[in-house]
């Protein structure tokens, strides 16, 4: 698994939008216990707290200790710095696990390996992630252009499986029927500028040039959106759930 995210850290946590309630709600009602859970690739640990909420314990794993460090301290949740395909967790031990907007990084054949000694029977396996968000046409043009005309080259290959939305990722479970869903959060010009900032395929550009891609959209950025305060954003959801038989 590649580790494009240890260098924005701190940004990750601060502009990574949030899943719905709906997710979880979803989820919990598939599960049949509610044991254990293990949030693989936790990052800065959004999921992690929100199956605290329902599981007597959550393990949380990802390979960047500084995105560990970004995620809130909970009596009943361990993090821990791990691969996610091998990890010391005993064979059959979890009701739940759930890899958000990480899958498409993994080795596929050895992790679902590795998901499928480690999940119970009949337990529960979600691959949740977003695609790229939806404001109004004028600014999803200059984010777009951003994305395909500037950052086009920058993007790593994985990227293919978002834009695919997760259709072509091998899934060796029995799949469950999941709800359309999406990400609506509310944003000022800040947060977009920030959120834009924790891309991988910009943080590459900078690393390659030594110069920041948003300024050469800024102007066009902060043209497009214009005096609004805040505004709607939309985010698609990538959802893939199966159950092991």
């Amino acid at each position: 698994m590649k580790d494009n995210f240890s260098t924005q850290s701190a940004q990750y946590a601060k502009f990574r939008p949030k899943y719905p309630e709906k997710l979880y709600d979803f989820l919990f009602s598939e599960v049949v216990n509610t044991e254990f859970a293990w949030d693989c690739a936790t990052g800065n640990g959004q999921v992690a707290v929100e199956l605290s909420k329902k599981f007597n314990h959550v393990d949380a794993t990802d390979i960047s200790e500084k995105q560990l460090i970004n995620a809130p301290q909970l009596s009943n949740i361990t993090y821990k710095v791990e691969s996610a395909e091998e990890t010391q967790f005993p064979d059959n031990h979890f009701d739940l696990i759930t890899v958000a907007q990480a899958i498409h990084w993994f080795k596929f054949d050895s992790f679902f390996t590795e998901v499928k000694r480690v999940l119970k029977p009949s337990g529960v396996f979600a691959a949740i992630g977003y695609g790229i968000m939806q404001i109004n046409p004028e600014i999803d043009k200059v984010v777009h252009y951003l994305y395909e005309n500037i950052l086009g080259n920058y993007w790593d290959e994985e990227r293919r499986h978002i834009e695919d939305n997760y259709l072509n990722i091998p899934f060796p479970f029995a799949e469950i029927e999941s709800p359309a869903l999406e990400i609506l959060t509310r944003w000022n010009f800040e947060q977009l500028v920030g959120y834009l900032e924790t891309w991988s395929s910009l943080q590459h550009y900078i690393k390659a040039s030594g110069e920041n891609p948003m300024n050469l959209v800024y102007e066009d950025l902060k043209k497009a959106w214009g005096n609004n305060e805040q505004m709607a954003v939309h985010f698609p959801l990538l959802l893939k759930v199966g159950r092991k038989s």
